[in-house]
């Protein structure tokens, strides 16, 4: 954690009426970004830095406010200075989703069936001012996959084809995201907060939304990369979420196309972690998206790409109990 606090925190806090207030760093996430809680007398808030140019917080500034406008408890806004890369928010407190179900698992399934009911008060809006979900969009996001997996395992893999695939597997997605939703594209248990209790639940992490398909953040919540979600829940609050919205049988085919276009998403970007940013811790989470992702492309929607892993990741990989086995080369 980087303990050192901005030279120019205390000017910005001075700005926005909080001079004096006492400076916290909190633990950081995979990006660029840092967290202070800062207090003043009884009050408290939350500081994010997002330096440029490897951050901009104008993105999140903009979502927040269309979330807040729309209903949905995104953190309010109190002050900012986005060019400078500082905004002050609302504090939700310390008590995400992840560690509040691990803490009292017999509340695990109201929490989950309020975490899908925001999603659908969501999805019951027009998709908000944020670009398209494309295409090029979905395979920049796969193509992470045989970016860094494949060559952190040494595998030298068509990527040609492994891009073919997934034109043919989102084909159907491109026309059932419109006219779109608005998709968060982070929504899990480390990204809702429990600041008042099981039915107040607070969002964050959602600077790179975008327009797109409802099943994303569905299967970024029930699929998530850091805390273990039981195929038992999984069903239960998918068939919930059927029930408020009306999705169609069509909708699990979605569900699952985009589990796996995500979950193998995120093995690329957690080598990149390692690789790049040095941040080997993930790489424990891998057998647990493996996993998912195995589960995902056994849906015959996904046979183009199930075809490709076949053809071209050998099956002591394909084994999520193994997939971290061996040396990987840096």
């Amino acid at each position: 954690m980087e303990l050192t606090i901005p030279d120019s925190a205390p000017a910005f806090l001075a700005d926005a009426g909080w001079a004096g207030a006492t400076i916290e760093p909190l633990p950081g996430d995979a990006s660029f970004r840092r967290y202070f809680r800062v207090e003043r007398a009884a009050d408290t808030a939350m500081l994010m830095y997002a330096p440029p140019p490897q951050e901009d917080p104008q993105p999140f500034v903009r979502a927040a406010r269309w979330l807040d406008d729309n209903g949905l408890r995104a953190p309010r806004i109190l002050h900012e200075a986005a060019t400078h890369g500082w905004v002050l928010l609302q504090d939700f407190g310390n008590v995400r989703m992840r560690e509040y179900v691990d803490a009292w698992p017999e509340d695990e399934e109201a929490v989950y069936r309020t975490a899908i009911d925001t999603l659908v008060q969501l999805h019951r809006l027009p998709g908000g001012p944020f670009t398209q979900y494309s295409l090029a969009e979905y395979q920049r996001e796969a193509k992470l996959f045989v970016d860094w997996f494949c060559p952190a395992r040494g595998l030298y893999v068509d990527g040609r084809s492994w891009n073919a695939a997934w034109e043919e597997v989102l084909a159907p997605i491109l026309i059932a995201q419109r006219p779109g939703v608005t998709v968060l594209r982070d929504y899990h248990a480390e990204n809702i907060m429990l600041d008042g209790g099981i039915e107040r639940q607070g969002l964050l992490d959602f600077q790179d939304a975008l327009v797109g398909h409802p099943a994303y953040d569905l299967v970024s919540l029930l699929q998530d990369a850091r805390r273990e979600v039981a195929p038992e829940l999984e069903a239960k609050m998918f068939d919930h979420y059927c029930e408020r919205t009306g999705a169609n049988d069509e909708f699990l085919g979605d569900y699952a196309r985009l589990g796996a276009q995500r979950n193998a998403k995120i093995i690329g970007i957690f080598v990149r972690l390692w690789k790049r940013d040095g941040k080997p811790r993930y790489l424990d989470y891998i057998p647990r998206v493996w996993a998912m992702l195995e589960r995902d492309l056994a849906h015959p929607a996904l046979a183009p790409v199930a075809r490709w892993f076949d053809r071209n990741i050998p099956d002591e990989l394909r084994d999520p109990a193994g997939v971290l086995g061996g040396r990987f080369e840096r």
